[in-house]
């Protein structure tokens, strides 16, 4: 049986492509971005209110470094194989090198839907993956220059919407706790589910949208976005069983290392790499490896996760 929040991503992909006047107001739309944020955030925040944080830093540090590495590595490739220029690369690299917080919400209820016990305080590991690719695309587009705008771009990477709202998200439940936390749980904990299911209705409309732009570049980013993804997905998920986590703490990591950014780092990049084209990062994140992980992926990675266990 499919899960129903993927079927509500099927049937804004669908009614898009079959022209349909359905739209999501931008307003709620940006709503239910600001509520699964903090949501998420606040869960990460509850759970380390529960143990010590120093006994996280080796973790942290660990996925600091995958952050910082997979656009090293992929930046490369697209300048090799797919012939794009420095900018684009970097750009893409550093989309790639992020996260997307809707799949990791997907692969969260796709673990508590099917009774899999993960680690609570992954949500901490998405903070940790957004701000290094956006460091390292811009440095691998631009190099380090004397005249870079520094204060704008930091500004960007650290206080943009998503960033803080997850910040802020694990620091209200850092400190509130889980018996603080209590009052506010109807609607953020208890709603999550139907948020997303709404959310993932809007990827839908826009993915589809996203289609169009295929012909335009041809189809090396279709193979990318999804065997990039697979192979970022397998070592997430060794990386996370070698760090001691459950199968379903090292898929929902394999899946965070498999995702892209559709949302930080395209604005980060806009202010800071202006003459990369913002259409073929988002054909790539967006338009195939995010639909590609939240219908396929997610409980592939579980499966591996599983063989790679033993």
């Amino acid at each position: 049986m499919i899960d129903p929040i993927i079927l509500f991503f099927i049937f804004g992909f669908l009614a898009s492509l079959f022209r349909s006047d359905l739209k999501i107001p931008p307003a709620i739309y940006d709503l239910l971005s600001i509520l699964l944020l903090i949501t998420i955030g606040m869960k990460g925040g509850v759970e380390l209110a529960k143990q010590p944080f120093i006994s996280l830093l080796p973790q942290i540090g660990v996925v600091l470094l995958i952050g910082f590495v997979i656009p090293l590595v992929l930046s490369p490739v697209l300048r090799q194989l797919g012939k794009f220029k420095r900018e684009d690369a970097a750009s893409i690299a550093a989309h790639y090198g992020s996260v997307s917080v809707g799949t990791f919400a997907v692969a969260i209820a796709f673990m508590e839907n099917n009774s899999i016990e993960y680690e609570a305080h992954l949500p901490v590991f998405v903070v940790m993956l957004e701000i290094p690719a956006i460091i390292v695309g811009i440095l691998l587009a631009k190099g380090i220059q004397a005249n870079m705008a520094w204060g704008k771009i930091s500004h960007e990477i650290f206080l943009g919407k998503g960033v803080v709202l997850l910040i802020g998200g694990l620091a209200i439940g850092w400190i509130a706790g889980p018996d603080g936390i209590t009052k506010i749980k109807p609607l953020f904990f208890d709603l999550f589910t139907g948020i997303l299911a709404l959310f993932l209705l809007e990827m839908g409309l826009i993915t589809a949208r996203q289609l169009s732009s295929l012909k335009n570049y041809g189809f090396f980013l279709v193979g990318f976005g999804i065997i990039v993804p697979v192979l970022m997905a397998i070592g997430g998920v060794w990386v996370g069983l070698a760090m001691g986590l459950s199968v379903g703490g090292a898929t929902v990591l394999g899946t965070l290392t498999a995702s892209a950014s559709y949302i930080a780092v395209p604005a980060a990049m806009r202010i800071s790499v202006p003459s990369a084209n913002p259409t073929l990062s988002l054909t790539a994140s967006l338009g195939i490896t995010f639909p590609f992980n939240v219908l396929v992926g997610i409980p592939i990675y579980y499966q591996i996760a599983k063989l790679m266990q033993g």
